[in-house]
């Protein structure tokens, strides 16, 4: 008990102590990994057994483990189909996965600690800032009733509205279950769905193709920017984060729909059979839903080379700061361009919204774009090797190890014919996407360390 000598109290229990000693002992980092390593442990279990099955046997534990980790990171690559494969307790606990993993269990845990009446120390809202991505730790547990609020609200509203889209054709019950489950996915960028071939079947729909939109562009922003905008409810009042994520998410927007609808007018299979407020649509959605989400209304792996290798740039860019959706994030992106052509400009401050953005956040941006960049790679190079490759599949390579990091999910084909150690590799890639190199680093990372001496200063070529 010396070991735990300032951290347990005389009249706590064994098991009191051991949570009281990890508490003070290991950083938010840290314990952040841990839990999402504990929801994947339990996940891979419940998947894993025959009752969450539709045949009544295993899905295996690997199958399980890699659908456990997707869902968790809220990813939507799967290897086995999740409407056939799985009974409804196995795509209940997919959905629950979902969930915890895009809301963040911190969230939860604070709601709880509410209902209870429990207070919420300094240590709990350290962890919610480093959940959040807040940049301040205080008013954190307003902030998280909010997040609540916002996925309640959301979610039921569009469980409402695709539950009487969809009753006449599947029954009122299973119109409802089904709503509720693609609702829940949508919200949290995961892009599980519960049709083989995506939402293709729906995309002419408007009603379905709004829904699911509005819900992942509103996961995607990011609840610090959602509860912004409702606070403040004027542009100029908004922070110059909230500013940066929307005008950035509406030029993306704009580009990839433009782009996507005049490249895929020419391809006879995915916009061949469409009419026109179909290919709006189609182009609209696949657009946006490269950014994290993972929904597909036409069938990626028919899709024009090029306008491919459109989606990998959208999913490495992926959603904003804060959200449910991955990537380098759109924010990260727009402060690297504000320091690119600051620096083409001769230097000086960097500012966007006569704002000035410090050199700390900029050299921050850096370090995520190369180490996300660095990542990719690396698992492109790998899966290549170990999924034996030919180099006419390159592109379908990239494809899924760009999706995998920036939790996307969409797939040319490739996650279903992996082999076993593509999936422990892509699975990897989706945990450490998910909680992104920085967070892993931190983690990982010891004290921080200052140097005692200082070196002069040299000229080193660049470009």
């Amino acid at each position: 008990m010396n070991v735990l000598r300032g951290t347990v109290k005389k009249d706590m229990s064994p098991i009191e102590a051991a949570v009281n000693y990890l508490k003070h002992k290991i950083s938010p980092p840290q314990l952040i990994i841990g839990v999402f390593l504990v929801l994947i442990f339990f996940g891979t279990i419940l998947l894993s057994m025959p009752f969450s099955s539709s045949t009544g046997h295993s899905v295996g534990l690997l199958n399980a483990l890699f659908t456990a980790v997707s869902a968790v990171c809220v990813n939507g690559l799967i290897v086995i189909d999740t409407g056939t494969a799985f009974s409804v307790i196995g795509q209940v606990v997919i959905m629950l996965l979902i969930q915890v993993g895009g809301i963040g269990f911190m969230t939860v845990g604070v709601m709880v600690a509410i209902l209870l009446g429990k207070k919420i120390g300094l240590r709990e809202r350290l962890i919610i800032q480093h959940t959040t991505q807040s940049t301040s730790s205080q008013g954190l547990v307003k902030l998280s009733m909010y997040m609540v609020l916002i996925v309640f609200i959301l979610e039921s509203i569009a469980t409402l509205i695709l539950t009487f889209r969809w009753q006449d054709e599947m029954g009122l019950g299973q119109a409802a279950y089904y709503a509720l489950f693609h609702s829940v996915s949508a919200f949290n960028n995961a892009g599980f769905a519960l049709w083989s071939d995506g939402l293709a079947q729906h995309v002419g729909d408007p009603v379905v193709n709004m829904t699911i939109l509005i819900l992942f562009i509103v996961g995607g922003l990011g609840y610090i920017v959602i509860v912004d905008i409702f606070r403040k409810r004027s542009w100029r009042k908004l922070s110059t984060h909230s500013k940066i994520v929307l005008v950035s998410s509406a030029l993306l927007t704009v580009a990839g729909f433009l782009l996507l609808f005049l490249l895929e007018s020419w391809n006879s299979v995915t916009f061949g059979p469409l009419g026109f407020w179909e290919r709006v649509q189609a182009a609209l959605f696949q657009s946006l839903t490269p950014r994290s989400a993972g929904f597909n209304t036409i069938d990626i792996g028919s899709m024009l080379a090029v306008s491919q290798f459109l989606l990998i740039i959208y999913m490495f860019i992926g959603a904003a700061s804060g959200g449910t959706g991955g990537g380098i994030k759109i924010n990260t992106l727009f402060v690297l361009l504000l320091a690119t052509i600051n620096t083409f400009r001769g230097g000086g401050q960097i500012h966007a919204f006569k704002r000035r953005i410090s050199q700390e956040t900029v050299n921050r941006a850096l370090a995520v774009v190369i180490s996300s960049l660095t990542c990719v790679l690396l698992v492109t190079l790998v899966l290549t090797i170990t999924e034996d490759m030919l180099e006419d599949h390159f592109l379908e390579v990239l494809f899924e190890a760009t999706s995998a990091f920036s939790t996307t999910g969409m797939s040319m084909g490739l996650t279903q014919d992996l082999s076993p150690a593509g999936k422990i590799i892509v699975a990897i890639t989706m945990f450490v996407g998910r909680l992104g190199p920085l967070t892993l680093a931190f983690a990982l990372s010891q004290k921080k360390t200052t140097s005692k001496i200082g070196y002069p200063e040299d000229n080193v070529l660049i470009g």
